[in-house]
């Protein structure tokens, strides 16, 4: 995974990004600091890349700039479908917070557990365009056989695609397999 060594890599994304979206919005710090209830030193700092921020102040300089939160955090030269990239990080070495990927959305969300048995396969129809699956498998071996090609995920792994094609479930383990699946459109 990429930026997991730390924020520094998310901070330095946050800089570059900051400081391109608000100059291609025509804003100055301080016009962005007004709109986003912020204080001008935290933009300055943030674009200088010596500060930390909190994660409701990224929010509202994206909401401030007309992006998403993910457009203010990651490598512009990243798929967004897998970012990988740790957001925060808290005092303990076990606390962080990991955005692995995203996708657009415009109506709804659903989460799901799904789990199969050994050798069990659930075969789908194509959603309509614009419809995205996120898969995160909790244990076992799922194998995603999708049109534009088959994924095999492992426990602690995960996969985004887009669902509008024909797509299938497989156990490809030795054990149940138990995944959380986000349907997004």
């Amino acid at each position: 995974m990429h930026s997991q060594d730390g924020r520094d890599n998310v901070l330095g994304h946050v800089s570059s990004n900051l400081r391109r979206l608000r100059r291609d919005a025509g804003l100055s710090q301080t016009a962005l600091a007004e709109a986003a209830g912020v204080s001008r030193r935290m933009i300055v700092n943030l674009e200088g890349g010596d500060t930390n921020v909190s994660l409701s102040s990224l929010d509202k300089l994206a909401s401030a700039l007309g992006v998403d939160f993910v457009a203010m955090v990651v490598d512009p030269e990243v798929n967004s479908q897998r970012i990988e990239a740790v957001v925060w990080r808290g005092n303990s070495a076990d606390s962080q917070a990991v955005l692995l990927g995203s996708v657009p959305a415009s109506q709804e969300a659903q989460l799901w557990v799904w789990s199969l048995a050994v050798g069990e396969r659930y075969q789908a129809e194509p959603d309509p365009a614009g419809w995205h699956e996120m898969i995160a498998v909790n244990s076992g071996r799922l194998r995603i056989e999708k049109q534009d090609g088959v994924v095999t995920v492992e426990a602690g792994d995960f996969a985004i695609y887009s669902s509008a094609q024909t797509y299938a479930y497989a156990n490809a383990g030795s054990e149940i397999v138990r995944f959380h699946r986000v349907v997004v459109r």
